[in-house]
C-alpha cells in the first residue's frame, strides 16, 4: 500500500542583501574594466530586478560554498527533528568528488542517514524531490528532506569573461533569446538554495499533499543545449573535459557554461512544456479547473508569452492570475528556483485548504522537464 506524502515545511536561503540591476557589476566586476553595454539589453528581456550573490563585497571572492548555502536553507525550516533521508540537487557542486549531498550532510552534522545527490541543471532539485517523495511513499522513510541549490556567482565573475561581449550587441537587439549565450549568462544567473520536509502525515496550519511528480527527457531526439565541462563537436555530440589537455581547459573555455541558443529557441516550449504536458494531462486527467496555482520555473520573463501560447495549444489555458513566480525579485537560481518560489507562496498565507498547485520545471540541458502536482490540506 502506498503511503500518502505531505510537504509540511519549506525553507529558503538567499545570501547577503539583494543586488539591484545597477549594482551587478559592482559585485561581479567589469569585463576589461569597462561597464557592459549588453547588461541593460539582457535585463530588459529577462525582467529580473534583483538577485543575490554569495560574494563578499570587500574581497570580491565567494563567501560561502554551495554546501553551506544548502545547509542554511535546511536550517531555515527550523527544528525539524530526526530525518531518515536527505536528497540534494544542484548544477554546480563545490567539487567533482565527493557528491554534494554528503558535503551538505557534513555541514549539518546530522546522525547517520540515507544521503543521495541528484545531478543535472534546473531539474536537479525536482529530481531530488521525486526521490525523497518516493522514499516516503514506499515506506522506506518516515521523514525526508529534499533540496535544490546553486552557487553560480564564482563562474560569473568578470575575470572569467572576455571582451567579445561587445561584438554580439546587434544580434542581441534583434533576438532577445540570444541572452542565454555564455557571454550573457552573467546577467541571468544568481545564487540561492531551498529545501522542503516531506512526512507521512500533514502538520501545522498548512501542508501540501504531493499527488504525483512526472519527469521526462527529450534527449532521444535532441542534442545537448546547455552544458559545461565540455565542448561541442561538429556532429553536435559533446566532447567532455577529460578528453582535453589541461592547457585547453582555459584556452577553449571548456568549463564555461554554454548555451546553443538556436536549439533553445526552436525547441524549449515544445520539448519541455507542450508535448510532455499533453501526456501528463491524459495520464492524470488534468483539466484547467484542477489548478488554482501554476508555479512555472521561468529563467526569463521572455518566455511568459510563449508559455501562455503553449498552454492554450494543449488545452490547459491557465489564467495569468493563477500564475505565481518570484523571478523578478529573487532571480534565476536554477534548481533552487522552484523551492524558493514555493517557499514564498507557502509562507504568504495565499494558499487555502483545497487549493491545487501545478509546478512546471523545464531544463534546457538536453530538454528535460518536470511537473509536480500538490493539494493543500
Amino acid at each position: 500500500m502506498r503511503t500518502e506524502v505531505f510537504l509540511t515545511r519549506t525553507g529558503a536561503f538567499l545570501p547577503f542583501a539583494p543586488v539591484g540591476n545597477e549594482e551587478i557589476e559592482d559585485v561581479l566586476g567589469r569585463v576589461g574594466g569597462k561597464p557592459s553595454r549588453a547588461r541593460r539589453i539582457v535585463l530588459r528581456s529577462n525582467g529580473i530586478q534583483s538577485r543575490h550573490y554569495a560574494i563578499d563585497r570587500t574581497t570580491g571572492e565567494p563567501a560561502m560554498s554551495n554546501a553551506q548555502l544548502t545547509a542554511a536553507a535546511i536550517r531555515a525550516m527550523g527544528d525539524i527533528g530526526h530525518v531518515d533521508c536527505l536528497v540534494t540537487g544542484t548544477s554546480l557542486p563545490d567539487q567533482l568528488m565527493p557528491n554534494h549531498a554528503v558535503m551538505v550532510h557534513g555541514e549539518l552534522g546530522w546522525p547517520r542517514l540515507e544521503v543521495v545527490s541528484c545531478a543535472g541543471i534546473c531539474l536537479a532539485g525536482t529530481a531530488a524531490l521525486k526521490h525523497a517523495w518516493l522514499s516516503v511513499r514506499a515506506g522506506e522513510s518516515q521523514r525526508a528532506v529534499a533540496t535544490g541549490s546553486e552557487l553560480a556567482s564564482p563562474i560569473l565573475l568578470a575575470r572569467n569573461f572576455d571582451a567579445e561581449v561587445e561584438q554580439k550587441l546587434q544580434a542581441l537587439e534583434e533576438r532577445p533569446e540570444i541572452a542565454f549565450e555564455k557571454d550573457f549568462l552573467r546577467w541571468m544567473l544568481s545564487d540561492g538554495a531551498g529545501a522542503v520536509l516531506l512526512e507521512t502525515a500533514p502538520r501545522g496550519p498548512l501542508s501540501l499533499r504531493i499527488d504525483w511528480i512526472e519527469l521526462s527527457s527529450a534527449a532521444h531526439e535532441l542534442p545537448a543545449c546547455m552544458y559545461a565541462g565540455a565542448d561541442k563537436n561538429e556532429d553536435e555530440s559533446l566532447r567532455g573535459w577529460l578528453r582535453f589537455s589541461t592547457s585547453d581547459w582555459q584556452a577553449k573555455s571548456v568549463f564555461a557554461v554554454k548555451q546553443d541558443v538556436r536549439l533553445l529557441n526552436d525547441n524549449i516550449m515544445r520539448a519541455t512544456l507542450s508535448e510532455p504536458l499533453a501526456e501528463v494531462m491524459i495520464k492524470h486527467k488534468l483539466r484547467v479547473d484542477d489548478i488554482d496555482w501554476f508555479l512555472p520555473h521561468l529563467s526569463s520573463q521572455y518566455f511568459i508569452e510563449p508559455g501562455i501560447r503553449a498552454l492554450a495549444e494543449v488545452g490547459l489555458p491557465i489564467p495569468r492570475e493563477r500564475w505565481f513566480s518570484n523571478l523578478t525579485s529573487k532571480g534565476n537560481t536554477g534548481s533552487a528556483s522552484p523551492y524558493i518560489m514555493l517557499d514564498e507562496l507557502f509562507r504568504s498565507g495565499r494558499i487555502k485548504p483545497g487549493h491545487k498547485l501545478l509546478m512546471f520545471v523545464p531544463e534546457s540541458g538536453r530538454f528535460s522537464s518536470g511537473f509536480v502536482y500538490m493539494e493543500a490540506v
